[in-house]
């Protein structure tokens, strides 16, 4: 009597060595070898990059709005210049996204109020005792949000 083994199907090679996959499919691209591309694999790495793209400009963005919320109403002069260094550090990550990717601005508009909710819990955490406001308070458009010193007013 014998026992058949179950065997699974043999892995692509997207599944065994991404960047070996990566390799390949940019040579078939610029060969012209379209009819070789496993275009299933692709599909799913430019959906990934896009929603990765995406998840980039929220964190930041919830990190922007988490320090400048900080800066206006904590009054902790020790930490003004931390504060102020993340502002900048994450003003300057986000126009790099959308020089890179302008359409993010889209996304960035859209997100806004869920980003400022999810900073206004952590700065509530971090900081029980001070009194932040339930809406964002200031000019939303996105120019504003990455240049204005919103607590020098």
């Amino acid at each position: 009597m014998s026992i058949k083994q179950a065997t699974a199907p043999p892995k692509s090679l997207y599944d065994r060595d991404l960047d070996l996959w990566l390799e390949t499919t940019i040579a078939q691209l610029k060969a012209g070898d379209f009819h070789s591309i496993d275009v299933e694999s692709l599909l799913e790495e430019l959906e990934g990059l896009s929603g990765s793209n995406k998840r980039e400009m929220e964190t930041r963005l919830k990190r922007l709005i988490e320090h400048i919320l900080k800066r206006c109403y904590i009054t902790l002069p020790e930490c003004f210049r931390g504060w102020e260094v993340t502002i900048i550090n994450q003003r300057d990550e986000l126009t790099r996204l959308f020089r890179q990717s302008p359409s993010l601005k889209r996304h960035f508009i859209r997100m806004f109020d869920d980003c400022f909710d999810i900073a206004l819990k952590i700065v509530r955490t971090e900081y029980d005792e001070v009194e932040f406001p339930s809406s964002w308070l200031f000019e939303r458009d996105i120019d504003s949000v990455l240049t204005v010193g919103f607590w020098m007013s």
